[in-house]
């Protein structure tokens, strides 16, 4: 592998106006001398699609005539895309300049680390910093509750995260996918599963990809900042159909990853997660207990999904067990790994979407 490799970049838009012009302007302006761009807008109605027409002579560009959901969207286009790297993005995304190539730098360290993430930080809806630097995700973890967070989260960065780790997962915010491993992992055709709609299904991969015993890989020199609308404590500011999915998702995560070495191994703090949800379902979100309704049609779709990914699976229950911790797990990277790193060269910011 070298830096000759073909990045692709994949945005899902929807009703992304605020945002969208600014995270491309940055994709665009990166130094990583191949990659390419492909945007799906799912339908928006806010004025996305009139600026997303302002970047059609520099990236591909794709308008959906409905909201297919960010899970499908993202896999149309890994499936229009031809890149050996595949970096997903959300649209409220902003990259530091080099942040494709510290990525596939960090990638070049172990043929098996199928997700590379770096160090993303907060930043306000209006792009406005906050007056102390604070991190917004270097990777995300599992408790035993079966909660999925991102390592890092709302901590004031004050210079930690400051080596090569391996990490659970990454958030698909910004997530750069092994080509390999995106073929290796897919099941039924899709890399995210597209039941998901949206919320989760990046955790999903995450768990998929270390049954089928691949790795996530954070760098720290890969830096880029990122507008987060859910955090943990603030659902009764969100729209009722994503704390529905947010719902149906967590338990659909299970039902097609989870061994029951695990599950045993946490039953009484997955059953005190699943009583607290069940009962704020009741009593304030009515509306997402369609969530359980939707797992009961598809139940038989999501066992034979469940089938497929532990016939695949190729590592032991007492690994993916040692994940799941109410503290965040990481593991080193070897130091022999990282003194054969070679340098990334320096080359000029020109990616092929902009070359037309």
């Amino acid at each position: 592998m070298s830096f000759n490799d073909l990045v692709t970049v994949t945005i899902v838009t929807y009703n992304s106006g605020r945002f969208i012009k600014r995270c491309l302007e940055s994709v665009l302006a990166q130094d990583y001398p191949n990659s390419e761009v492909i945007v799906i807008d799912n339908a928006s109605t806010d004025g996305t699609i009139d600026l997303l027409e302002q970047f059609e002579d520099r990236c591909r560009i794709v308008y959906n005539e409905e909201n297919v959901g960010f899970a499908a969207a993202q896999n149309q286009a890994i499936q229009l895309s031809s890149g050996e790297w595949v970096l997903t993005l959300n649209p409220d995304v902003l990259l530091m300049t080099d942040f494709i190539s510290a990525l596939v730098e960090a990638g070049q360290l172990d043929p098996k680390a199928g997700t590379i993430c770096g160090k993303l930080l907060a930043i306000s809806a209006t792009f406005d910093l906050p007056d102390k630097p604070l991190v917004d995700s270097t990777g995300i973890f599992f408790t035993p509750m079966l909660r999925h967070l991102d390592r890092g989260s709302q901590e004031v960065d004050n210079g930690h995260y400051v080596r090569y780790e391996y990490v659970f997962g990454a958030t698909a915010a910004a997530a750069l996918y092994r080509r390999e491993m995106i073929e290796d992992i897919t099941i039924c055709g899709e890399f995210f599963d597209p039941d998901f709609f949206t919320y989760r299904e990046d955790a999903d991969v995450a768990w998929r990809a270390q049954l089928m015993g691949w790795r996530c890989l954070y760098t720290p020199h890969a830096r880029g900042y990122h507008v987060r609308a859910v955090l943990p404590g603030n659902r009764r500011a969100l729209p009722a159909a994503i704390n529905m999915h947010s719902v149906k998702n967590r338990f659909l995560m299970r039902i097609k990853n989870i061994s029951g070495h695990l599950y045993r191994r946490n039953l009484f703090s997955i059953l005190g997660r699943d009583l607290i949800v069940l009962g704020c379902c009741f009593m304030r979100e009515q509306r997402s207990l369609k969530a359980f309704w939707y797992l009961a049609k598809n139940w038989n779709k999501a066992w034979t999904k469940r089938r497929e990914i532990m016939r695949r699976k190729r590592v032991s229950d007492e690994y993916i067990a040692k994940w799941f911790a109410y503290e965040p797990v990481s593991l080193p990277v070897s130091k022999a790994m990282i003194s054969r790193q070679k340098p990334r060269p320096r080359v000029a910011a020109r990616s092929k979407a902009a070359r037309g």
